[in-house]
Formats: C-alpha cells, structure tokens, sequence
C-alpha cells in the first residue's frame, strides 16, 4: 500500500492510497473511503509506503529517447544499460528508443536485436520504433504494428541520417501504413542553403559559435517542412505525430481537439519549454539540438500550446553526445541534449518553483496537465496497454514525488553515460524519491505491450 499521497491522476488531486497486488494495481482509495481505513489496520507495516506530503503519479512514458545502443557501436556515447537508469532516477518508467543506431532499426532482424538487448541490460519498460528510408517501406508495411510502437520518419538529416526524401516512397508510406508516423521535420533544402552560407562567413572565426544553429536550422525550415507533413497526412488520412515542435509559427497549422480524435498530433521537448536562444552564449554546443532552440517568444508560445491542447505529448528526445565531442568547434560538435534524468523535474519547476507559483499545488491546474502530456497522453497515442494511468487492473509503474524541497544538479549525481548536462548547478524544488516499476520498486523491465 501507498499510502496518504496526494494523487496526481485523470486531472485530478487527490489525498489517496494505493493497493499493489504483484505487479498490478489492485484498488485506488481516495483518503475518505472507510474500506481504506479498514484495509490499513489489517495489513502488516512493513508493507505499508507512508506517503504523506509526496505527490503520487503515473511512470512517465518518454516517447522519444536516443540510448545510443543498437548492439554494434564500438564506444557508444550511451547504452540501454546507462541510459536508462538515468531515466529511472528521473522518474520515467518507460521508454521508446529511436532507430538511428548502429545498425539502424530499419528492419525486423535489427529490431529483435534491440529488443534482446534490452531485455538484458533495461531498467525501464522499453519499446522501439522503426526507422523509414527511401528503400524500405515495403519492410515497413510488411511488419505487425503492435510488434513496434511508429514510424520514425526523418524529413530533415540528422545525427545518424535517415532523411526521406523521394516523393514517391513518402506517398506511398502517407498512403498505405497502419501505423502511427512520427517526423522530424525541418526542409532540408534550406537548411543545407544556410549552412553553406554561414560556413562560408564564419567558419574558423571567432562567430562560429552555437548562436548560428537557429539561423541555420531556422523557423522557415521547421513551417515548411511540417506544413507539407501535415498536408500529406491530411490528403491520405495518415496518423501523424510531429516530433519536437520548436516555433510559434507551427502551432497555427495544429488544432486542439481531444487526443484521441486527432489525425494529427504534437509533441515539445523540456528543452524548448527551458531554454531559449539567450542561453547559447553561455551554454554554446552543450544546447545545440534539432531542431534549434530558438526565441523566447517561441518558448513562451509552446508553453501556452501545451496548456491550450495544440500540443499533446511531452518527450525529451535524450541525446547523449561525449564532451569531448561537445566541446568541438560548431561546425563540427554533433546536436543532441542529454535531459531523461532531469525532464520531470525540469516540468514540475513551472509548480513548485517558489519564485514562480504561489504553493497551492493542490489546486494546480498545471500541475495535472503535465502529468497529462508526460504520462496518460504518450499511453493513448502510442497504444501503450496497462500503462500511463492510475487505475484498477493497470501494471504499478508509480513515482512518489517529495515537493518543495531543494535538489541540485550535480557532476555527480548524473547517471548517463556521457557524464555532462547543460542543468548542472541548476537547483530544483522537487526531489524524485522512489520509482516503483511492475509493482516493485526499482522493479524488472518489460518489453511495452501495443494495442495499434
């Protein structure tokens, strides 16, 4: 039994328990409810989790994670085995791996290598998409869809390119998949125009710095890209999810419906919502992501999309890249953050941050809108069974939560493997204080069970 928790679930805060029964939810009791109060005096103490003053939520599903580790790399700059108990540190129960790895998972050999992989070394629920390229969509129409959890659709190159870019092939994936398409989309025709023009001027000068990546990788290649994204979904019916949206001008082409009546979806990444295009003179390469953090009023901008529907999910798309690699000149230092341990807390900053809220989290309207966009949501897209929730008959992937408390971000204290985060010395109000996984804490893994 958890128990006396302020739950965080469908909306709601609550002061509740809840029973585990092996690896399942047995009952959720709200504190008021007198076969709660019976149960409690008949259950031996030590099977009893005192929760007061911590939140309970749901495990946060991270639909978009790089660990790096497709079985073949060399010196990886992470694996399943370090990845993900950064994860579980921050709270996160589960998790879906990219497919730019070496080998790519590009086909069903692949796929079943990372899946042994991590059924040795994860410590999170884990499942994987698949990758598109110009010559394999008929591998991808061939495989069952609840043996994946999407399509990974690259519409603009990056680290370990997998750019789509015949017509034809995308028609015909638009057309005929049963399976929900997630893109990357920035044009890479004017992203290749920018880049020459800026190595042109300032490669080898003291301007070449990060502060070039979102002129780059600029507003105009991330519309024009998801416009025509969108545009094909819409013309073929196609279940599209536009992976880590990072300007305002995108948000018009998106609508806000309810999750499970949309044709097309978004997702934002903590980095987005955090930083802004102020911090790359500080913080240089350890920011550069892709698509580019750009504009404060871009970041304020998805911040009020996130609360107003336009986007649905929240993912961090960790990108662990060695320092060293980092620390290169830019034209040369790869793009990618290193955020899973870290998301959560980054989040529940907006609640708990006593510079920015008044405390009253109990009548938070955020506060259940995160655990919204970072737990139920990535459930009901993803067709996710028996996870995201906290309800009767569901598996136990539960996160107790200490608020307003003071945790820093130390050197030490990171678990991934590439041992840096642009968040060190960044002080949280949050702690994560323990991670129960299948019923147990700190449990076994499993392979994530689809529905779609």
């Amino acid at each position: 039994m958890i128990h006396n928790a302020a739950i965080v679930n469908e909306g709601r805060i609550f002061v509740g328990s809840v029973l585990i029964d092996g690896d399942r939810i047995s009952e959720v009791f709200e504190s008021s409810s007198q076969s709660l109060h019976s149960l409690v005096e008949c259950m031996p103490t030590e099977t009893i989790v005192d929760a007061t003053g911590l939140l309970l939520i749901p495990g946060v599903i991270d639909t978009h994670v790089h660990f790096r580790d497709g079985g073949l790399s060399e010196n990886p700059a992470g694996t399943f085995y370090t990845e993900s108990r950064a994860a579980r540190a921050g709270g996160v129960t589960s998790v879906i791996d990219m497919p730019n790895t070496k080998p790519q998972t590009t086909t069903i050999d692949a796929l079943r290598q990372k899946e042994v992989l991590a059924a040795r070394d994860s410590a999170v629920n884990y499942g994987f998409m698949l990758g598109a390229t110009n010559d394999n969509i008929d591998t991808l129409l061939s495989i069952a869809p609840t043996d994946y959890a999407a399509i990974k659709l690259f519409l603009g190159s990056s680290t370990g390119n997998m750019l789509v870019n015949d017509q034809e092939q995308l028609d015909r994936l638009f057309r005929d998949a049963h399976k929900l398409i997630v893109a990357h989309c920035e044009e890479e025709n004017i992203i290749a125009a920018n880049m020459q023009n800026m190595k042109r001027e300032y490669q080898g000068t003291p301007k070449e710095t990060a502060e070039l990546h979102p002129k780059i990788r600029n507003t105009e290649a991330c519309f024009l890209s998801t416009y025509k994204a969108i545009e094909r979904a819409r013309r073929f019916g196609t279940h599209l999810h536009i992976a880590h949206l990072s300007t305002a001008t995108e948000l018009s082409l998106l609508s806000n419906f309810d999750i499970e009546n949309k044709h097309v979806t978004a997702e934002v990444t903590p980095n987005h919502l955090w930083f802004d295009d102020r911090d790359y003179a500080q913080l240089g390469n350890l920011i550069k992501c892709n698509p580019a953090i750009k504009s404060n009023d871009d970041r304020l901008a998805l911040w009020a999309a996130l609360e107003d529907g336009l986007i649905d999910t929240i993912a961090t798309d960790h990108a662990p890249h060695s320092l060293e690699a980092k620390q290169k000149p830019y034209f040369d230092a790869p793009s990618g953050i290193p955020s899973v341990q870290h998301s959560l807390q980054m989040m529940l900053e907006s609640v708990f941050n006593p510079e920015a809220s008044d405390g009253s989290f109990m009548s938070s309207t955020i506060l259940p809108m995160i655990i919204q966009k970072m737990c139920h949501n990535p459930a009901i897209l993803f067709g996710i069974k028996e996870r995201g929730f906290i309800r009767k008959g569901y598996k136990a992937d539960l996160v107790l939560v200490r608020p307003e408390v003071a945790e820093s971000v130390t050197k030490e204290s990171l678990l991934s493997k590439c041992g840096w985060s642009p968040l060190e010395g960044q002080t949280f109000h949050t702690r994560i204080e323990r991670v129960f996984i299948n019923g147990v804490e700190n449990g076994q893994a499993e392979p994530l069970a689809f529905s779609k």
